[in-house]
């Protein structure tokens, strides 16, 4: 239990250093006035989710150990979820509805069609 514990603390910790390094790269590239970066790593991470779940049923067999660490650690922290409610809600406060109601779709919509991407190239690997 313990060597599980330390395994997704370091996954998360890898998960968490690439989220804040690409996050910060596409907010230096297109600015702040919209949550650009938690967007891509939003969808990033839907699509790798898809692609590994379906990878781990299908190509590469492996432990429920592994699955926990790639998905939860890594994907877990990796994914900013809490990042994205923060935004929006920070958008609705300042009465940018616009903003907020386009954040909601385009990570919604696009989460599931990066879901399911993801998936898709998993069966054809």
């Amino acid at each position: 239990m313990l060597k599980k514990l330390i395994l997704l603390a370091l996954a998360g910790a890898v998960g968490t250093l690439l989220r804040y390094g690409l996050a910060g790269l596409v907010h230096r590239m297109n600015g702040v006035s919209f949550p650009w970066g938690t967007l891509v790593v939003n969808i990033c991470g839907c699509f790798a989710a898809g692609l590994l779940w379906t990878v781990f049923e299908t190509r590469w067999p492996v432990s429920s150990q592994v699955r926990t660490v790639v998905l939860i650690g890594f994907l877990g922290a990796f994914t900013t979820f809490s990042a994205y409610i923060l935004e929006t809600g920070e958008m609705a406060r300042s009465a940018a509805w616009g903003l907020a109601a386009a954040n909601l779709f385009l990570q919604n919509a696009l989460g599931l069609v990066a879901l399911f991407a993801g998936a898709t190239v998993g069966r054809l690997t």
